[in-house]
């Protein structure tokens, strides 16, 4: 089988979880090109992958350069929120396939031209979500879908993480301009995506609160609350805030006719009406590597992504997609701006 030839734009923290990835994947891939503005870091990345080109050189058109020479198949974006669409669109120019972190962009306009880039150029987009893949998350989105379950009645998630003000030293964390918000776009997307993931619902509207109550020094929310009314009527109750004294565990429930889905970090329960649970586990070989609040499932999907990419299918998940996401994301700082309801 020959191999993918894979390359890194963005050598940072969460290339660790790709490291392991790559690790297990070394029979049917090969890194050939680690780019960072560091050139610690991509020499780092580079370590392990004979051949592998390093480049600190990062500029849009030394970047289209060295891709119009390289010629991977994929390249993974793994760069600050607000760079994520114009390299991707960049790479795609160059015919090369993108799979990118979240969010696929930080505004819904630019969402829409890297959704028209790749309508353009044929090549594969895809986003980062990893979270769907831990298995409670998949038999919830089963048991919906099937209707065993029944209506999905309500749902509501909270996350309470601990960002110290050292988190926003970078370059680009804590700015509008840069990481285009804070709790909300930088962690509890996740939140947000496993509800339309799991329930199958779209967002009509939203009454969202936003708040700057103890990172003072940051310009962006670490605080953050909404009711989101769901296309079935349904309404999710949405609480995040990163000022917490530790990392506490995720918690996502989908209330339902005949049960109740409660993830709590990677663990789901299914409490049904008649007094039985279900519970399902992690599987216990996730990539492991990185924060553990990262989870364990990039390996799944970056290996799902290859094997799409191999068989000429679409990568998961579509840009289209990942946009549905980041409208919900955006409607919260809309109606937190405007202190009103904002239909989606």
């Amino acid at each position: 089988m020959e191999k993918l030839r894979i390359a890194v734009i963005g050598c940072g923290r969460i290339f660790s979880v790709y490291e392991g990835a790559f690790k297990k994947l070394s029979q049917e891939m090969e890194l050939v090109l680690a780019m960072d503005k560091d050139p610690a870091r991509a020499r780092a990345a580079a370590e392990g992958h004979p051949g592998c080109t390093v480049s600190d050189q990062v500029g849009i058109p030394e970047f289209k350069e060295i891709l119009n020479r390289i010629k991977p198949d994929l390249i993974h974006i793994l760069l600050p929120h607000h760079l994520h669409g114009r390299y991707g669109m960049a790479a795609m120019e160059c015919g090369v396939n993108v799979l990118t972190e979240k969010p696929i962009t930080i505004t819904l306009t630019e969402a829409d031209e890297l959704i028209a880039v790749q309508k353009k150029t044929g090549m594969q987009l895809g986003v980062i979500f990893q979270n769907r893949y831990i298995n409670g998350v998949q038999r919830a989105r089963e048991l919906i879908q099937n209707g065993e379950l029944g209506k999905v009645k309500g749902a509501f998630s909270t996350l309470n993480w601990f960002r110290p003000p050292s988190y926003y030293e970078c370059d680009w964390k804590g700015r509008w301009e840069t990481e285009g918000g804070g709790v909300i776009i930088d962690q509890a997307i996740h939140s947000i995506d496993l509800v339309r993931y799991m329930t199958g619902c779209e967002a009509v509207k939203v009454m969202g609160h936003t708040a700057k109550r103890v990172l003072t020094e940051i310009e962006v929310e670490d605080e953050a609350d909404a009711a989101i009314w769901l296309d079935n009527g349904a309404v999710y109750s949405f609480y995040a805030c990163n000022y917490f004294t530790t990392n506490s565990p995720i918690n996502v429930s989908i209330s339902c006719e005949n049960g109740t889905a409660v993830l709590t970090h990677d663990r789901m329960e299914i409490r049904w009406n008649d007094g039985k649970k279900e519970e399902i586990l992690p599987d216990a070989d996730g990539s492991g590597s990185g924060e553990s609040y990262w989870g364990s499932c990039h390996y799944t999907q970056i290996c799902r992504c290859y094997q799409a990419l191999r068989e000429g299918r679409q990568m998961p998940w579509t840009p289209e997609d990942a946009k549905q996401t980041l409208a919900i994301v955006q409607g919260i700082y809309e109606s937190a701006r405007i202190q009103g309801e904002v239909r989606l």
